[in-house]
Protein backbone atom coordinates (compact mmCIF):
# COMPACT_ATOMS: atom_id res chain seq x y z
CA UNK A 1 0.00 0.00 0.00
CA UNK A 2 1.11 3.38 -0.56
CA UNK A 3 0.08 6.37 0.47
CA UNK A 4 0.98 10.02 -0.36
CA UNK A 5 0.77 13.38 1.78
CA UNK A 6 1.53 16.81 0.47
CA UNK A 7 0.86 20.60 1.62
CA UNK A 8 -0.14 21.67 -2.18
CA UNK A 9 -0.29 25.32 -1.03
CA UNK A 10 -3.85 25.56 -3.41
CA UNK A 11 -4.61 22.93 -4.99
CA UNK A 12 -6.17 24.68 -7.72
CA UNK A 13 -2.34 26.13 -8.24
CA UNK A 14 -0.86 22.60 -7.82
CA UNK A 15 -3.48 21.17 -10.90
CA UNK A 16 -1.97 23.85 -13.02
CA UNK A 17 1.47 22.99 -12.05
CA UNK A 18 1.20 18.91 -12.79
CA UNK A 19 -0.77 17.74 -9.77
CA UNK A 20 -2.73 15.47 -11.96
CA UNK A 21 0.28 14.31 -13.79
CA UNK A 22 1.93 13.50 -10.79
CA UNK A 23 -0.68 11.07 -9.25
CA UNK A 24 -0.94 9.52 -12.48
CA UNK A 25 2.80 8.67 -12.37
CA UNK A 26 2.85 7.22 -8.48
CA UNK A 27 -0.78 5.71 -8.92
CA UNK A 28 -0.70 5.78 -5.17
CA UNK A 29 -3.68 4.18 -3.35
CA UNK A 30 -4.59 7.48 -1.63
CA UNK A 31 -3.28 11.08 -1.46
CA UNK A 32 -3.84 13.26 1.43
CA UNK A 33 -3.54 17.02 0.28
CA UNK A 34 -3.69 19.92 2.92
CA UNK A 35 -4.07 23.79 3.02
CA UNK A 36 -5.99 22.72 -0.46
CA UNK A 37 -7.87 26.62 -0.21
CA UNK A 38 -11.20 25.80 -2.15
CA UNK A 39 -14.20 24.07 -1.99
CA UNK A 40 -14.99 20.79 -3.64
CA UNK A 41 -16.72 21.92 -7.28
CA UNK A 42 -14.20 24.66 -7.97
CA UNK A 43 -12.37 22.41 -9.94
CA UNK A 44 -12.21 19.15 -11.96
CA UNK A 45 -10.62 16.63 -10.27
CA UNK A 46 -9.19 14.33 -13.09
CA UNK A 47 -8.61 11.78 -10.86
CA UNK A 48 -11.13 8.61 -12.28
CA UNK A 49 -11.11 5.58 -9.66
CA UNK A 50 -10.58 7.48 -7.21
CA UNK A 51 -13.52 8.27 -4.34
CA UNK A 52 -13.17 11.94 -3.20
CA UNK A 53 -13.75 13.49 0.57
CA UNK A 54 -13.33 17.64 1.64
CA UNK A 55 -12.99 19.49 4.32
CA UNK A 56 -13.06 23.04 3.83
CA UNK A 57 -12.95 26.32 5.75
CA UNK A 58 -15.58 28.59 6.54
CA UNK A 59 -13.17 31.02 5.73
CA UNK A 60 -13.18 30.96 1.80
CA UNK A 61 -9.90 30.44 0.20
CA UNK A 62 -8.26 29.43 3.36
CA UNK A 63 -7.11 25.72 5.00
CA UNK A 64 -8.63 23.00 3.96
CA UNK A 65 -8.12 19.67 3.08
CA UNK A 66 -8.93 16.33 0.69
CA UNK A 67 -8.63 12.79 0.78
CA UNK A 68 -8.64 11.25 -2.88
CA UNK A 69 -8.23 6.92 -2.74
CA UNK A 70 -8.81 4.25 -4.70
CA UNK A 71 -10.36 2.02 -1.90
CA UNK A 72 -13.87 3.30 -0.62
CA UNK A 73 -13.53 3.54 3.27
CA UNK A 74 -16.44 1.97 5.34
CA UNK A 75 -16.90 5.96 7.23
CA UNK A 76 -15.74 8.94 6.85
CA UNK A 77 -16.06 11.71 9.61
CA UNK A 78 -14.93 15.85 9.86
CA UNK A 79 -12.84 17.56 12.20
CA UNK A 80 -11.96 16.05 15.54
CA UNK A 81 -14.20 16.12 17.14
CA UNK A 82 -13.88 18.71 19.69
CA UNK A 83 -15.76 22.17 19.69
CA UNK A 84 -14.06 24.93 18.61
CA UNK A 85 -11.88 23.08 16.03
CA UNK A 86 -14.55 22.20 13.41
CA UNK A 87 -14.16 26.09 11.14
CA UNK A 88 -11.07 25.62 9.23
CA UNK A 89 -11.32 22.40 7.85
CA UNK A 90 -7.91 21.24 9.04
CA UNK A 91 -8.92 17.41 9.42
CA UNK A 92 -10.01 14.19 7.68
CA UNK A 93 -10.78 10.87 9.05
CA UNK A 94 -11.46 7.66 6.62
CA UNK A 95 -11.99 4.34 8.66
CA UNK A 96 -11.26 1.32 6.47
CA UNK A 97 -11.06 -2.27 7.23
CA UNK A 98 -7.61 -2.44 9.41
CA UNK A 99 -7.12 1.17 10.31
CA UNK A 100 -7.81 5.00 10.40
CA UNK A 101 -6.62 7.08 7.84
CA UNK A 102 -6.36 10.88 9.37
CA UNK A 103 -5.17 13.64 6.85
CA UNK A 104 -4.30 16.48 9.29
CA UNK A 105 -3.09 20.28 8.54
CA UNK A 106 -2.19 21.60 12.14
CA UNK A 107 -2.99 25.41 13.06
CA UNK A 108 0.43 27.33 12.44
CA UNK A 109 1.46 29.29 15.20
CA UNK A 110 1.88 32.18 13.80
CA UNK A 111 4.19 35.37 13.57
CA UNK A 112 4.98 36.23 17.25
CA UNK A 113 3.58 32.62 18.44
CA UNK A 114 0.74 35.34 18.22
CA UNK A 115 -2.17 31.81 18.17
CA UNK A 116 0.20 29.54 19.66
CA UNK A 117 -2.29 29.15 22.95
CA UNK A 118 -5.06 27.87 19.71
CA UNK A 119 -1.96 25.45 18.50
CA UNK A 120 -1.52 23.87 21.89
CA UNK A 121 -5.17 23.49 22.62
CA UNK A 122 -5.59 21.79 19.11
CA UNK A 123 -2.79 19.13 19.82
CA UNK A 124 -4.32 18.38 23.55
CA UNK A 125 -7.91 17.64 21.55
CA UNK A 126 -6.00 16.27 18.31
CA UNK A 127 -3.87 13.87 20.71
CA UNK A 128 -7.35 12.54 22.78
CA UNK A 129 -8.90 12.42 19.73
CA UNK A 130 -6.61 10.11 17.56
CA UNK A 131 -5.95 8.14 21.11
CA UNK A 132 -9.87 7.01 21.14
CA UNK A 133 -9.67 5.61 17.42
CA UNK A 134 -6.16 4.04 18.09
CA UNK A 135 -8.40 2.20 21.50
CA UNK A 136 -10.49 0.87 17.83
CA UNK A 137 -8.00 -0.03 15.64
CA UNK A 138 -3.95 1.36 14.42
CA UNK A 139 -4.04 4.54 13.09
CA UNK A 140 -2.22 6.46 10.01
CA UNK A 141 -1.70 10.30 10.72
CA UNK A 142 -0.38 12.09 7.58
CA UNK A 143 -0.21 15.67 7.14
CA UNK A 144 1.47 18.96 7.21
CA UNK A 145 1.86 19.46 11.61
CA UNK A 146 3.92 22.18 11.28
CA UNK A 147 6.56 21.42 13.52
CA UNK A 148 10.13 20.67 13.13
CA UNK A 149 10.80 18.29 15.91
CA UNK A 150 14.54 17.43 16.51
CA UNK A 151 17.23 20.33 15.69
CA UNK A 152 17.95 17.30 13.08
CA UNK A 153 15.02 18.47 11.20
CA UNK A 154 15.94 21.78 10.09
CA UNK A 155 18.64 23.40 8.59
CA UNK A 156 19.14 26.70 11.16
CA UNK A 157 18.17 25.07 14.18
CA UNK A 158 20.06 27.82 16.35
CA UNK A 159 18.61 30.99 15.04
CA UNK A 160 15.26 29.21 14.39
CA UNK A 161 14.57 27.82 17.67
CA UNK A 162 11.42 29.84 19.69
CA UNK A 163 9.73 30.30 16.11
CA UNK A 164 6.87 29.10 14.95
CA UNK A 165 7.05 25.39 14.31
CA UNK A 166 10.50 25.09 16.31
CA UNK A 167 9.00 26.53 19.44
CA UNK A 168 9.29 24.59 22.62
CA UNK A 169 5.89 24.65 23.30
CA UNK A 170 5.45 23.10 19.77
CA UNK A 171 8.14 20.46 20.28
CA UNK A 172 6.99 19.57 23.44
CA UNK A 173 3.54 18.54 22.49
CA UNK A 174 5.01 16.56 19.55
CA UNK A 175 6.74 14.89 21.61
CA UNK A 176 3.57 14.65 23.67
CA UNK A 177 1.97 12.57 20.85
CA UNK A 178 4.91 10.12 20.39
CA UNK A 179 4.43 9.40 23.83
CA UNK A 180 0.94 8.34 23.63
CA UNK A 181 1.38 5.68 20.94
CA UNK A 182 2.72 6.79 18.06
CA UNK A 183 5.84 6.74 15.52
CA UNK A 184 7.73 8.95 13.29
CA UNK A 185 7.91 6.78 10.43
CA UNK A 186 10.66 8.48 8.64
CA UNK A 187 13.09 8.70 12.15
CA UNK A 188 11.98 5.04 12.53
CA UNK A 189 14.19 4.26 9.43
CA UNK A 190 16.22 6.80 8.73
CA UNK A 191 16.86 7.94 12.96
CA UNK A 192 20.08 10.49 11.65
CA UNK A 193 19.23 11.14 8.39
CA UNK A 194 20.53 14.89 7.69
CA UNK A 195 19.29 17.41 4.94
CA UNK A 196 16.35 15.99 4.74
CA UNK A 197 13.12 18.13 4.59
CA UNK A 198 9.82 18.55 3.30
CA UNK A 199 8.78 22.97 3.01
CA UNK A 200 11.21 25.94 2.01
CA UNK A 201 10.35 29.29 2.28
CA UNK A 202 10.34 31.00 -0.93
CA UNK A 203 12.89 33.46 0.18
CA UNK A 204 16.37 33.32 -0.35
CA UNK A 205 16.86 30.63 -2.37
CA UNK A 206 16.20 28.46 0.15
CA UNK A 207 14.96 25.14 -1.87
CA UNK A 208 18.27 25.47 -4.33
CA UNK A 209 20.24 25.53 -1.10
CA UNK A 210 18.14 22.97 0.82
CA UNK A 211 17.78 25.15 3.35
CA UNK A 212 14.87 23.51 4.41
CA UNK A 213 12.48 22.12 7.52
CA UNK A 214 10.55 18.54 7.77
CA UNK A 215 7.23 19.33 8.83
CA UNK A 216 5.30 17.13 6.74
CA UNK A 217 4.77 13.58 8.76
CA UNK A 218 3.45 10.19 8.53
CA UNK A 219 2.65 9.23 11.75
CA UNK A 220 1.51 5.18 12.94
CA UNK A 221 0.19 3.79 16.10
CA UNK A 222 3.31 1.66 17.49
CA UNK A 223 1.22 -1.76 16.85
CA UNK A 224 2.02 -1.43 13.31
CA UNK A 225 5.45 0.08 13.03
CA UNK A 226 7.32 -2.93 11.97
CA UNK A 227 4.39 -2.82 8.95
CA UNK A 228 6.42 0.42 7.62
CA UNK A 229 8.41 -0.32 4.06
CA UNK A 230 9.81 2.47 3.27
CA UNK A 231 9.15 6.51 3.42
CA UNK A 232 9.92 8.54 0.71
CA UNK A 233 10.56 12.31 0.89
CA UNK A 234 9.83 13.54 -2.58
CA UNK A 235 12.07 16.94 -2.72
CA UNK A 236 12.44 16.50 -6.50
CA UNK A 237 8.63 17.35 -6.93
CA UNK A 238 7.76 21.09 -7.56
CA UNK A 239 4.39 22.44 -7.48
CA UNK A 240 4.22 23.73 -3.98
CA UNK A 241 6.65 25.03 -1.18
CA UNK A 242 6.49 21.57 0.46
CA UNK A 243 7.00 18.45 -1.05
CA UNK A 244 5.09 15.06 -1.02
CA UNK A 245 6.03 12.39 0.95
CA UNK A 246 5.25 8.76 0.76
CA UNK A 247 4.94 5.87 2.75
CA UNK A 248 4.86 2.28 1.75
CA UNK A 249 3.28 -0.45 4.34
CA UNK A 250 2.04 -4.02 4.24
CA UNK A 251 -1.58 -4.02 5.94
Amino acid sequence: MKLVTWNVNGLRAAIGKGFFDFCRETGADAYCVQETKMRRGQAEIDLPGYHEYWNSAEKKGYSGTAIFTKTEPIGAAYDIDTAGHDTEGRSITLEFENYYLVNEYTPNAQDGLARIDYRVSWEDARRAYLQRLDAKKPVILCGDLNVAHREIDLKNPGSNHGNPGFSDRERGKFGELLEAGFTDSYRRLYPEQTGAYTWWSYRAGARANNAGWRIDYFLVSNRIADRIGDVILMNQVYGSDHCPVMIEMDL
